[in-house]
């Protein structure tokens, strides 16, 4: 590669990264604080794709991008609302609530998306970061997705809360000790509920984010399954918020390298470049999630048998 070809790969990476990496960010910070809590939620994927039509059905009704977010915050947070419900009722499984609630979503989405296949919503206006360079391929790379700050705002928020404040502390405690938490008169259930729905509101960001900024349009396809994929992110990130951030940069850098490679005009084995994010989930599972060894940093209720 000659230096110019060079630069502009990595600023296409760097572009891709950014507008990549926001649903990653989004949907492995709610996962996050849902698995902080002591539950896990496998319905992401369905609130992921739940979301995004309902971000999008709300723009386009409505005329405006910023009711499309608020309306696919809803959305997830509805959706994972009574996944923590069904989760609090006796002899009842996270991962199997967790499958069919993914399935509900995604169906429910299919069939109110019907309409908005065709149709245009009003999109996100991007942040031009990049006005002071001279470089055009720059000034494409930090156009952002104005919902980032936000995203980085909350992780900050979220690290900041864990450690500092009392609800960050009792969601710390629900997901170590249940039996410690009831012993301090404080409700486990009520507590998981909370939490999983307020994940499932930050996870609906990401959502508005695919049909509202980037691909910015409504298909059946949209999440590829990155809703499933912020469960291995939060493994990787050991369930810290901040490492939430470098994880989601590192899927969505690597979820851009197959365009990256295109725009330099490299086209074989496009297709097969799609494939990196899903092979570093596996790769992530494969490491940390080995028989009779718990990962570090995992809250203690998930690492023991309910």
């Amino acid at each position: 590669m000659t230096s110019s070809v060079s630069m502009h790969f990595l600023f296409a990476i760097l572009g891709g990264a950014l507008r990549v990496g926001v649903p990653f960010l989004f949907v492995s910070l709610g996962e996050c604080l849902t698995e902080k809590s002591g539950r896990i939620n496998l319905g992401l994927e369905g609130v992921l794709v739940l979301s995004a039509v309902a971000g999008f059905g709300g723009s386009y009704l409505s005329g405006s991008p910023w009711i499309g977010v608020l309306a696919a915050a809803a959305a997830g947070a509805s959706l994972a609302l009574l996944h923590g419900l069904l989760c609090s009722l006796p002899r009842v499984n996270d991962v199997a609530t967790g499958i069919a609630l993914m399935l509900l979503g995604t169906g429910l989405a299919f069939y109110l998306g019907k309409p908005l296949i065709q149709p245009q919503a009003a999109q996100l206006v991007p942040l031009a970061l990049g006005a002071w360079s001279g470089s055009q391929v720059l000034r494409a790379a930090l156009e952002v997705n104005p919902l980032l700050p936000l995203g980085l705002l909350l992780a900050l928020a979220m690290y900041a809360g864990f450690a500092r404040t009392r609800w960050g502390l009792l969601v710390r405690l629900a997901g170590d000790s249940a039996s410690a938490t009831r012993a301090l008169g404080y409700s486990v259930n009520g507590i998981r509920i909370a939490a999983t729905a307020a994940g499932g509101a930050i996870a609906g960001l990401g959502g508005a984010s695919l049909t509202l900024f980037y691909p910015g349009s409504w298909s059946e396809g949209i999440s590829s399954g990155q809703g499933l994929i912020a469960v291995a992110l939060v493994i990787f990130a050991r369930w810290s918020p901040l490492r939430c951030v470098g994880a989601a940069a590192l899927f969505g850098g690597a979820g851009a390298i197959g365009p990256a490679l295109q725009s330099i005009g490299v086209s074989q084995g496009y297709y097969l470049f799609g494939a990196v994010p899903y092979v570093l989930t596996l790769v992530i599972l494969v490491v940390s999630c080995r028989p009779g060894k718990v990962a570090q940093g995992s809250p203690g209720e998930l690492s023991s048998a309910r």
